[in-house]
């Protein structure tokens, strides 16, 4: 499949005009799309402007509401619960790590669970604000399940995608990974390519190894059994009770802990059903933080600086390739796959934004 290449701050301004167009401020467009963008400048394709006909589709049946607005339901000094129901994921997400920040920087700790959202992106943009206001930070989602138990045939977790960021020079360890072999947007993008996917990644109605891409998403949506296997695939010789444990974890942080809806239930995609966590932590509570902060950088070094495997010559440590990549894409152009490309040009003649004014796009 072909892929063009786009300016990165031209593929922003198409995508806020895209978003206000559907009822957004100018401010909550911005918003959004810098969460888009954060994952298409680290490379990650599944969770960029390649999810855009997703919101555009939740915002036409209903899912989201453009001005729906999140209402707290419980609170003590550190910690808060929202219902959120109709609420673009991003906005709402933003919010709670922001409130997540201010109660640890007073309290040394600050947790904010959401009920009732939609999707949000890559759960690492918000790990991301925390440590830029050098805190640790930690989030969670649960999704619709799309996920088989370990030797099950019935999609029953989410994905699960657990992010962490901790400070550390040069590079912070940014961790962001589903509790899964994949996530649902690597399927997306194979079905979008043609391609076969691997026989790792997922399953068929059966719980049988399956490499064709349509026919898993085909049977997720249509709740007709299989799924994505777990973290360590479809045995537990390969750790695949793993993942599962940890996809249960996830679901105990975020839909179980604010009172949502969990994974075996949650309906219509997750659109309107979904729930996140959000984790700020002032490490200085362990002790003197420039200190902690080095003891973490002089051990990612370490790892990076350790004997290299026959053929490899260098050791990545999680947020390295991300960062790099960010570097490349805004001085390449961001790559957008050519249906994208088509599903980003019939948004923008459905909602009156016009592709002339862009070089690139139109």
């Amino acid at each position: 499949m072909d892929y063009v290449r786009i300016p990165w701050q031209e593929l922003s301004r198409f995508c806020e005009d895209i978003f206000e167009k559907c009822g957004f401020t100018s401010e909550e467009a911005g918003e959004i799309v810098d969460v888009l963008m954060c994952a298409d400048l680290y490379g990650i394709e599944s969770h960029g402007v390649q999810r855009l006909i997703r919101y555009y589709s939740a915002i036409t049946e209903g899912s989201i509401d453009p001005k729906a607005t999140a209402c707290l339901v419980h609170e003590t000094p550190i910690s808060r619960v929202y219902d959120a129901p109709r609420t673009m994921g991003q906005l709402v997400a933003r919010r709670g790590m922001k409130e997540a920040i201010d109660m640890a920087k007073a309290h040394g700790i600050g947790a904010v669970c959401v009920r009732g959202s939609n999707h949000y992106g890559i759960a690492g943009y918000y790990t991301l604000m925390a440590a830029q206001e050098d805190l640790l930070g930690l989030c969670m989602t649960n999704t619709e399940a799309i996920a088989i138990p370990t030797y099950g045939r019935k999609a029953m977790l989410g994905t699960s995608p657990i992010a962490l960021c901790m400070p550390a020079d040069p590079t912070p360890f940014w961790y962001d990974a589903a509790t899964t072999v994949v996530t649902r947007g690597k399927l997306e993008v194979c079905n979008k390519n043609e391609n076969p996917q691997p026989l790792g990644w997922a399953a068929d109605e059966n719980g049988n190894p399956c490499s064709q891409a349509e026919k898993v998403l085909e049977n997720i949506i249509g709740k007709k059994g299989g799924g994505i296997f777990p973290l360590g695939g479809s045995e537990e010789l390969t750790g695949s009770h793993k993942g599962y444990g940890l996809g249960i974890i996830v679901e105990l942080f975020t839909s179980v802990f604010a009172g949502g809806t969990t994974s075996p239930h949650v309906r219509n995609s997750g659109n309107a059903d979904t729930s996140f966590c959000f984790w700020a932590v002032d490490y200085g509570v362990f002790g003197d933080k420039a200190e902690i902060r080095r003891r973490m950088s002089i051990l990612l070094q370490e790892l990076r600086d350790s004997p290299k495997a026959e053929g490899h010559d260098r050791i990545y440590t999680h947020g390295e390739k991300e960062a790099e990549s960010k570097a490349r894409i805004q001085a390449e152009g961001v790559p957008v796959n050519a249906k994208t490309l088509a599903e980003m040009h019939m948004i923008a003649s459905k909602v009156g934004v016009d592709r002339s004014i862009y070089e690139h796009i139109g």
